[in-house]
């Protein structure tokens, strides 16, 4: 079971959206609300994830809002440092422009761009090395969960990392659950079944590392307003990775409430 003192994390994840014009008001319409109705930063982070020609932009619109509300990159290279690479972003390149957090492994990389646990690993290693945080993602098809297979799925994603965190790097890891039969299709999975497979995840993370008991697991799957109440009540349901509901001011500062009315 997780303990009170984790924090919850709300991380809104635009994916290919949106528009210039469109983020710009987005961001306002965020900051508005948290001065208007502030979300203790105690009580839960935040982050946004934009397209990465957004990223710095995001992070200097975002230094003045009255908490920290964290930019995180949608994408890391493969390849570490810098070099004749085009096309790519490396770790360090992020660090040195003041982006502290990434994610990787989404299941939108694995499936649609193919990338493996080789390419994962090699992602999640030149990301921590580079002093980055990374949300790592993990999750069941729908035929996967059918099958019964759900739980030993996700827990082999989180053991497929093992051999790349160092130690003292699992403090550095957030774990995002996203069964991939939920994102973006409106369905979610059940409180009682979101929790039974973060209560696995937490289990499996304790036999790897000393930090299992206060990583952060992170819901992610169609999240909204209307069920976040619910997923944020399970003690094992740390935060929540939003997709489109991010995309709206209003729906992404009600999830985050949610999440920090349970602190």
């Amino acid at each position: 079971m997780s303990l009170s003192t984790i924090t919850p994390w709300v991380v809104g994840n635009w994916k290919m959206n949106p528009l210039q014009t469109d983020a710009q008001t987005l961001l306002r319409g965020v900051k508005d609300l948290l001065e208007s109705t502030p979300i203790s930063a105690e009580k839960c982070h935040l982050g946004v994830a934009p397209v990465a020609i957004a990223l710095t932009q995001v992070e200097a619109e975002m230094a003045s809002a009255v908490r920290p509300v964290y930019t995180v990159a949608q994408d890391v290279s493969r390849i570490a440092g810098m070099g004749a690479y085009t096309g790519e972003v490396s770790a360090e390149l992020l660090a040195d422009s003041g982006i502290g957090y990434v994610l990787v492994g989404h299941s939108e990389r694995r499936e649609i761009f193919g990338e493996s646990r080789e390419i994962l690993n090699t992602k999640i290693k030149n990301a921590l090395n580079a002093g980055l945080t990374v949300i790592y993602c993990v999750g069941e098809s729908l035929e996967q969960r059918e099958a019964g297979q759900a739980e030993a799925v996700v827990l082999q994603q989180i053991c497929d990392i093992a051999a790349v965190v160092e130690a003292e790097q699992w403090k550095n890891i957030v774990i995002a659950y996203e069964p991939i039969w939920a994102i973006g299709t409106g369905k979610t999975a059940s409180p009682e079944d979101a929790q039974a497979m973060h209560a696995q995840i937490r289990q499996g993370l304790k036999q790897i590392t000393g930090y299992g008991e206060t990583t952060a697991i992170l819901y992610g799957g169609s999240v909204k307003p209307e069920n976040a109440v619910e997923l944020a009540a399970c003690p094992d349901i740390n935060g929540a990775l939003v997709g489109g509901a991010s995309l709206n001011a209003e729906s992404f500062h009600k999830i985050a409430q949610a999440f920090a009315n349970t602190q």
